[in-house]
C-alpha cells in the first residue's frame, strides 16, 4: 500500500501546534477592510482552531507535516 500523500492546498492553510490542534487563519481578512468594524478586524487577528468535528478529517490531510 503506498503511503498517502499530504494535501498540497491543506498544507498551505495550516499549521500544527506542538499540542496538536490544528491552526488556521481567520477568512474574512484579505479586502474590503474598511466596511468592517474595527472590532471585527482585531477579533481575526487571534488564533482559529479547527473545529473539534472537521479535526479528524484535517489530520488525515496533513497527516505527514510536522
Amino acid at each position: 500500500m503506498p503511503k498517502m500523500k499530504t494535501h498540497s492546498g491543506t498544507k498551505k492553510r495550516v499549521k500544527k501546534t506542538a499540542t496538536g490542534k490544528v491552526k488556521v487563519s481567520h477568512a474574512f481578512r484579505g479586502h474590503l477592510l474598511s466596511a468592517k468594524s474595527t472590532n471585527t478586524k482585531r477579533a481575526h487577528r487571534k488564533a482559529n482552531f479547527i473545529s473539534k468535528a472537521d479535526l479528524k478529517r484535517i489530520r488525515q490531510q496533513i497527516d505527514n507535516i510536522k
